[in-house]
């Protein structure tokens, strides 16, 4: 990705926190602001850990309201306003995360010194909850076993590079370089017009990044994020244990390698990992790496015909 956007993952874990691996929680920092997905348990740590400010955390995301994505959210609260932060929180969360954060802000926090706002989600998805001229954040669902959304981010077109050389050979002033890299035509004195390819450069390609996790391969989810540069995703079982991912609402590392490819992703991370040894974990990736392989090779009947062996061999 573009240094103008960076994912910060705080914790890759799922429900049982390791040495190794916290409870879910990211922070995407664009252009210097910071957008906090999930905050398991331990996260403001890590975010002291990583030297990621407190003060400039204004917008909280939470897929669902499972504890190993929401039972850090209080502590974190509670120590911004013990900091005395000066500008406003949303919390993005259903309705019944709202009514908890409420009810424990007034026991733990009475009087916080910032404005705390919340934006109910639609466990539907489709909604965009945050946006500006350079960035816009939309849910999406996914399929768990409690309501759960994901979130995409992604970054406006952005504009064309001047060719500098070119530029001047053609005469164009400098009041209209602004329309040049918007992609406009410059037309000379004499009326001969220079097409904007003649003038300028590619744009830089804009980030995009959807976060999805916790759910259950869907091929549902494939149309929402589809064309997205960088997918994280649910990986939390290995394929030896794949019939107990769907009951369980979760994935294999091979089918997030699935969906990250019929999905057209250029990346895709892997996260939500059980508390298993490192090794089963690597074994993961290398599943992960083997099913994307398969589909964009047009071999997609075979991946699928290899997860659907792998369940029956499980009696899923």
């Amino acid at each position: 990705m573009a240094s103008e956007f960076k994912v910060h993952i705080l914790g890759c874990g799922s429900a049982t926190p390791s040495p190794r691996h916290l409870p879910s929680c990211q922070v995407v920092d664009h252009r210097g602001r910071l957008f906090m997905v999930d905050c398991g348990e331990g996260s403001q740590l890590q975010m002291m850990r990583m030297k990621i400010s407190m003060h400039k955390l204004n917008q909280i995301f939470i897929s669902h309201l499972h504890g190993d994505h929401f039972l850090g959210l209080p502590g974190l609260l509670s120590t911004m306003a013990l900091h005395g932060k000066g500008s406003g929180v949303t919390v993005h969360c259903f309705q019944e995360g709202a009514d908890y954060l409420r009810a424990a802000m007034q026991t733990l926090c009475p009087n916080v010194p910032y404005d705390l706002k919340f934006n109910i989600l639609d466990p539907r998805g489709g909604q965009t909850v945050w946006e500006d001229e350079t960035l816009r954040i939309t849910t999406f669902p996914l399929y768990h076993r409690v309501p759960a959304v994901g979130f995409k981010f992604e970054e406006a077109p952005k504009p064309r590079h001047v060719n500098g050389e070119m530029a001047r050979f053609h005469g164009v002033p400098v009041w209209f370089m602004k329309s040049l890299k918007e992609g406009a035509d410059f037309v000379k004195e004499d009326g001969t017009v220079v097409p904007n390819e003649q003038l300028t450069l590619p744009p830089t390609p804009s980030s995009s990044y959807a976060y999805c996790t916790d759910t259950m391969f869907d091929r549902r989810l494939v149309a929402s994020i589809r064309g997205v540069r960088t997918i994280y995703h649910d990986s939390t079982y290995a394929d030896a244990d794949a019939a107990d991912a769907a009951p369980r609402g979760h994935s294999t590392a091979r089918q997030a390698g699935q969906i990250a490819a019929m999905a057209g992703a250029r990346e895709l991370v892997l996260g939500h990992f059980s508390k298993e040894d490192w090794e089963a974990v690597k074994e993961a990736v290398v599943r992960a790496v083997s099913a994307a392989e398969l589909i964009v090779s047009g071999e997609t009947d075979k991946a699928m015909n290899e997860y659907n062996a792998v369940r029956h061999q499980k009696g899923d």
